[in-house]
């Protein structure tokens, strides 16, 4: 039996949607070079991968049989080559030229001067119809012609599928006209890494702060086996915050005075081998999101930046690469744009 369930709503005054993994976007560029990304963010410390990081290339697909090139090429979605790291790009040019050679395609790659930001990729991908592009690895997904005059509702579907599985969603979409869908096109996937589907608008997420918090202040959350004894230690409170029953912290501090108190939990759980975790949670966009999360029944949050609201919710499948579909009525118009969790093959 499905039930559907309404998340939220989302509103897209640049008209591009963007699909994306909403832990992925403490790396999101913007309107910089990916280059400017710390390699650090990306969970690399070895200077020799970080060099190979940070120099990396993108490719343009050009030529007379550019698409079909890039389409029978396989290697990443779309016309564009992204983050090929310096050392293998030569090797991918020559990879390219073999199999235009063998498929008969007038093709080749032409190395952009400079990295292509993440809100540029967005913005073509949308221009061209919308699809899918890489970020640092992880596929995103964007989309052009969304209605930029009036708030769009964001619904899910949920299913119960029983066998200990319990209801879980097969579907979240982004509802955008009430027209009848004539056709559904297979945008791409999303890569989730952090059990969550974000939405939102492509020029928004260039002001988004996903660790630096937004007003100054932090708080900091523990919890576990151990969480009583170093509530006594430590003189911590109950944290209070909706959602979050038997955690302990202390919230609306100063980020320094946060990140101290974070610290000494920290220190000590290592130095007792105690049983625990600890968050700092400094006051970020990614932090007013998550707070709704945890405290919402159906696990979604908004945050509105400008004149732009973004809407996040969990998967209730954890990781995964998940499909995305445009639904399109007879005009061409999107009617919806849905994340599907339970067919990936549709």
């Amino acid at each position: 039996m499905e039930e559907i369930v309404m998340l939220g709503e989302i509103s897209c005054p640049s008209g591009t949607l963007v699909v994306v993994d909403g832990g992925h976007l403490g790396v999101w560029s913007g309107e910089r070079s990916p280059a400017e990304i710390d390699p650090a963010l990306l969970g690399v410390d070895d200077p020799a991968m970080a060099a190979e990081v940070l120099n990396s290339v993108d490719f343009a697909v050009v030529g007379p049989d550019a698409s079909a090139a890039a389409r029978t090429f396989g290697r990443q979605p779309g016309a564009m080559l992204h983050d090929i790291p310096a050392s293998r790009a030569a090797r991918l040019e020559t990879m390219f030229e073999e199999h235009c050679r063998a498929t008969g395609l007038d093709a080749r790659l032409a190395a952009l001067p400079h990295r292509e930001p993440h809100a540029q990729r967005a913005r073509r991908t949308a221009a061209e119809g919308g699809g899918c592009f890489l970020m640092f690895g992880a596929p995103v997904v964007a989309v052009g012609g969304v209605p930029t005059d009036r708030h769009l509702p964001v619904l899910a579907t949920r299913v119960d599928y029983g066998d200990g599985l319990g209801p879980l969603w097969s579907e979240m979409a982004v509802r955008m006209r009430g027209t009848k869908a004539e056709k559904s096109v297979r945008l791409g996937d999303i890569g989730v890494d952090w059990a969550r589907v974000l939405f939102g608008d492509a020029d928004a997420l260039n002001a988004w702060q996903h660790d630096e918090p937004v007003d100054g202040l932090a708080d900091v959350a523990f919890w576990g086996a151990a969480a009583e004894e170093a509530a006594a230690r430590f003189s911590a409170p109950e944290l209070g915050e909706p959602g979050e029953a038997r955690v302990r912290g202390w919230t609306g501090l100063a980020v320094a005075e946060a990140w101290e108190k974070a610290r000494a939990l920290q220190i000590w759980k290592e130095e007792t081998g105690r049983r625990m975790m600890v968050d700092f949670r400094p006051h970020s966009h990614h932090w007013q999101i998550m707070r709704q999360v945890r405290a919402s029944e159906v696990e979604a949050g908004t945050v509105d930046i400008g004149n732009a609201r973004l809407l996040c919710a969990m998967t209730s499948r954890g990781d995964g690469y998940f499909p995305v579909f445009a639904d399109m009525d007879a005009s061409g118009a999107v009617v919806a744009v849905r994340v599907s969790f339970s067919n990936t093959n549709e």
